[in-house]
Formats: C-alpha cells, structure tokens, sequence
C-alpha cells in the first residue's frame, strides 16, 4: 500500500522524493527516518546529537547526517541550506523534535517552560518557515510538512502545563501553514500520537499519574505504527492532505473516561 502511494508523489518516482526529518537520533524520529530511507526516500537527519544521528543513518548511503538545534535559528536556517546544496529541492519535513517537562503550573520552572517552547513550537515554525522557503521556490514548486502533535493537542495529562500548551499551539501552526501552503502547493498535517513504545514512554509500564490522582500502568504500541502512517501522509499526491490523524494504543485512557 504505502509504494503504490508513494509511486502517486508529484514530480517523480519515491528514489527522487528528498526528506527532513527532526529529532532523527531516537525514538519516533529514529524509525521513521529508517522507514523513510527503506521507502526510498533521500533523508536528512537532523537532531543535536551526531553520534546518535550516525547510529540512526547507519550505513543508509541516502541518509545525510547534519547536527542542528531547532532551537537555533542560524542552526535551522543551515540545515536547510545543507538540504539544498545536497540536493537541490525538499519534498516533506517530518517535523518532530520535541522536549517534555513535567510540571503543574504552579511548579515548573520558567526555564523550563522556554525550552519546552523553544523547541516544540518555535522549532517546529523555524524549520517549517525554511521548508516552505525552499519549496515555493523549487521545481516542480510545492512539498509535504507533517508535524508531529501529540494527543495533548486534544486533552492533558497531569502536570504537562508547558507540554500541553506546545502541543495545542502546534495545531493552530499546522492550520495556518496549510492555509499559506495553498499558494505554493505545500501540504501541511499532523498526527497526534498517544502512548507509541519509545523510551519516552518507557515509564509508563511501570505506572504514571492519572487525572483522579491514582498511577496506572498504561498500554503502549509498536512505534512502527506511527512510521507506516507517516509513510502513508507521505506517500499522498500534493492534491490531497490528512490534515489531522490520530493513533493512539487501543485501550489507553484518553477517550471517554479512561
């Protein structure tokens, strides 16, 4: 399903499709920077560690390591710059890098509230700002943005005040660069994501706060999951968008009362 999709991408076949992809040294970033590569794709990797970024890339001829803080405008605006001089156009930011700080309002530190800002938002539109620069311009003109919400965008956990507040902001970003994006043919969605198996989410086997004050072992989900389903945004021509999608572990308590 996900190569006949592919086959269906405006401007050529999926060897040909280039992609950024943030946060690429673990967790989500990590699988599906390697589905994409296994797609076909021409990945960039971009995160703060270049170790980590190398144990992504592996021996993936097609996958170009450059180290980059989000956070960093200069850094963002390079990264972009490396992508273009690599390969001359951008097909799809998988924007995904992500920080998350628990705290209850009344707890966290400002500190932490910016970094959490910083990157989860201020990251996200720097790196979106970039790609659409680079894909208004190129032919044939238009791309592909999927950022990486979470399903906080829809409710909170305890204590998650800054996270929360990112994830929220982060779809009023989504809706409004796929409103610019029509101009110049760039399609932007979101998936909203709850409990994938990632090392962030490795606590939650042992137990983790609930909104009545009770801490319960939660379900999670193979994260490749969430890979096939980037793969399937992906994989979409430029005339059609899954503006929202959520994939959450079945039985995790988020809809209804738990």
């Amino acid at each position: 399903m996900w190569q006949r999709a592919n086959r269906r991408l405006q401007g050529g076949p999926v060897n040909d499709r280039t992609a950024v992809v943030t946060g690429a040294g673990s967790g989500l970033g990590r699988r599906i920077a390697r589905a994409l590569l296994g797609a076909g794709y021409r990945v960039a990797l971009a995160g703060r560690r270049e170790p980590a970024l190398r144990e992504t890339a592996g021996d993936e001829a097609n996958a170009l390591v450059v180290p980059a803080d989000v956070a960093d405008p200069a850094a963002v605006t390079e990264l972009f710059a490396t992508v273009r001089s690599a390969w001359g156009r951008l097909d799809l930011l998988v924007n995904n890098a992500g920080v998350m700080h628990g705290g209850t309002v009344a707890e966290l530190s400002v500190d932490d509230w910016r970094q959490t800002v910083d990157t989860n938002l201020t990251g996200m539109f720097l790196c979106a700002q970039q790609a659409v620069l680079l894909m208004r311009e190129q032919d044939p003109r238009g791309g592909r943005i999927i950022n990486n919400g979470s399903i906080s965008a829809h409710a909170p956990r305890p204590a998650s005040v800054a996270y929360t507040a990112t994830k929220h902001a982060v779809t009023g970003l989504t809706r409004s660069i796929s409103l610019d994006g029509r101009a110049w043919n760039v399609a932007c969605g979101q998936i909203d994501i709850g409990n994938a198996a990632t090392e962030m989410t490795g606590p939650m086997a042992a137990g983790i706060a609930q909104a009545d004050g009770r801490v319960v072992a939660e379900p999670t989900f193979d994260a490749g999951h969430v890979a096939d389903a980037v793969l399937y945004m992906a994989g979409l021509p430029l005339e059609a968008n899954v503006q929202f999608l959520t994939i959450t572990a079945t039985t995790m308590p988020f809809i209804g009362r738990g």
